[in-house]
């Protein structure tokens, strides 16, 4: 790294699968797009050895790209006991000294950091940066829409702007361009009556820490025809901020095809089965129903039932990952032994009959699922990547929120881009569930021969040739990463600006 045009750019992503996937995509990404990037890539110890890229006939360069570790003080995870804000409050203190004397390491071998790229949930890590005279930029790993809806929140920018609203969002939120977002629709961080609201404290880091930088700079895993009002119209009142649509972070392999051996995002915190692909051989082309929650989302027992009593009504072929209970440490001992018994023994909950039609398997590679010919539409939880993911192989999808930003995209797939629907939920014995009939209502209206069925398909392949055009040579995407590598490697522009703001 002597050559002055070399730039090193130093990546920081939380342990979470849905944060390593587009942030290990996007540091491949740098440095296939210019010999002079070089990347260090940073995450716990533990994700770290989760970590498995190619290493002979990729042409993504990855002798550019290093791995370095930081602890935020929980390597061995947070127990369910541990209070949030506490942890929250470790988790900054001690990752902030970590990251410091890890830029200050990495500068004392010669590799001086030129940018810092932080992901969700690290907003600390730009106020480390700051510190050093080191520029930063925010890698937003969920949509557009998203962000805006937390921008305006925090920012008290609504239909109602007292405190009351702010706090408690009743209203719902307005964006220029887009529907109503009710509080149903909102991510769940956002509600005073959510077990999660305990994450708005960290979300409000993010965009204080945006608003105290000369230059606030966002990348966004989206493309811009796919949230053209999110992006032109939502911070009409900040002309500061610098928002650069890099998406889908999707493995080159499904996507541009630039490097065929780019097959995975090379990550995974969980093992995966080995089967499903021979089952799916053996499937009609667009006749299977994939399912999943993502890494995170908990599915209980009685969801569970109904979902796959739904799955049966079909008639269709299925196949559902299911994550190994040893990862769902809030789950009851009665779940524990309903989907341990399923994925031992390939047994329905039900008697023990077998499971005729479908497959259930812990985990898998979801791209290379959705890009199947097998696979007919996607159950899914709504999680951003598993959004993009879809759009990107042109499966339709059928959504069933659970937290986070997951309403929130559940309400664009259906009312927005017209991809897919959202299965309605009603109260059983206490909590709220999708039953089994609306399990199969759902598929049959999104894989029958319906109108709405017809609609949904074409609406999904239009979004399909969208988002690969977003990436390909001249798309939308692929030019805003390319234009801002251009600033970072000659240090000119709005960065230049930027990085001589702060060393003041």
């Amino acid at each position: 790294m002597s050559s002055q045009n070399h730039r090193h750019l130093l990546l920081i992503v939380a342990s979470a699968q849905g944060h390593l996937n587009p942030t290990l995509q996007l540091a491949k990404q740098l440095t296939r797009a210019s010999p002079t990037i070089y990347v260090t890539f940073a995450t716990t110890a533990n994700a770290l050895t989760r970590i498995n890229l190619p290493s002979k006939g990729s042409s993504s360069n990855l002798d550019r790209l290093s791995f370095a570790t930081f602890t935020t003080g929980f390597d061995d995870g947070v127990k369910p006991s541990d209070d949030p804000r506490s942890v929250a409050e470790k988790a900054k203190r001690v990752g902030s000294t970590s990251l410091h004397d890890l830029i200050l390491s990495l500068s004392n071998k010669g590799r001086p950091v030129d940018l810092v790229i932080y992901s969700l949930m690290l907003p600390w890590a730009a106020d480390v940066a700051r510190e050093l005279h080191v520029p930063s930029a925010l890698l937003f790993i969920q949509s557009a829409t998203t962000f805006a809806i937390y921008n305006r929140y925090f920012n008290g920018i609504n239909r109602n702007d007292d405190d009351d609203n702010k706090k408690c969002p009743q209203l719902g939120v307005e964006l220029p361009g887009l529907p109503l977002f009710e509080s149903c629709d909102l991510p769940t961080f956002l509600l005073p009556s959510s077990p999660h609201y305990f994450v708005a404290p960290t979300i409000e880091d993010h965009i204080r820490v945006l608003e105290r930088d000369p230059i606030p700079t966002v990348f966004i895993n989206s493309f811009d025809a796919l949230e053209e009002a999110a992006i032109t119209k939502a911070f009409d009142h900040d002309h500061r901020m610098k928002m650069i649509t890099i998406g889908p972070l999707i493995p080159s392999a499904y996507s541009d095809m630039i490097d065929p051996y780019d097959a995975s995002y090379g990550c995974d915190l969980f093992e995966r089965s080995r089967e499903y692909l021979a089952w799916l051989e053996n499937k009609a082309e667009k006749s299977v129903i994939y399912v999943s929650f993502g890494s995170m989302a908990v599915i209980k027992r009685k969801q569970f039932e109904e979902i796959l009593h739904g799955l049966d009504l079909t008639g269709r072929p299925y196949l559902w990952v299911v994550r190994p209970i040893t990862h769902n440490k809030v789950m009851g001992d009665e779940d524990e032994v309903v989907i341990d018994d399923i994925l031992k023994n390939g047994l329905g909950p039900f008697g023990g009959s077998p499971l005729e039609k479908g497959l259930i398997v812990p985990w898998c590679c979801q791209v290379e699922v959705l890009s199947h010919p097998s696979i007919g539409c996607f159950v899914t939880h709504c999680g951003w990547n598993s959004i993009l993911e879809s759009l990107v192989t042109g499966v339709p999808m059928i959504g069933v929120p659970q937290i986070s930003d997951q309403p929130t995209n559940a309400k664009l797939v259906e009312e927005v881009w017209g991809v897919g629907i959202k299965a309605k939920k009603k109260n059983n014995e206490g909590i709220t569930i999708v039953g089994r009939e609306e399990v199969k209502r759902c598929v049959e209206k999104v894989m029958g021969d319906e109108e709405i069925g017809h609609k949904i398909r074409k609406n999904t392949k239009k979004w399909m040739e969208l988002a690969l055009e977003a990436i390909m040579e001249g798309g939308s995407s692929k030019n805003n990463l390319e234009c801002f590598l251009v600033e970072v490697i000659n240090m000119e522009g709005p960065l230049k600006d930027k990085r001589s703001r702060i060393a003041n």
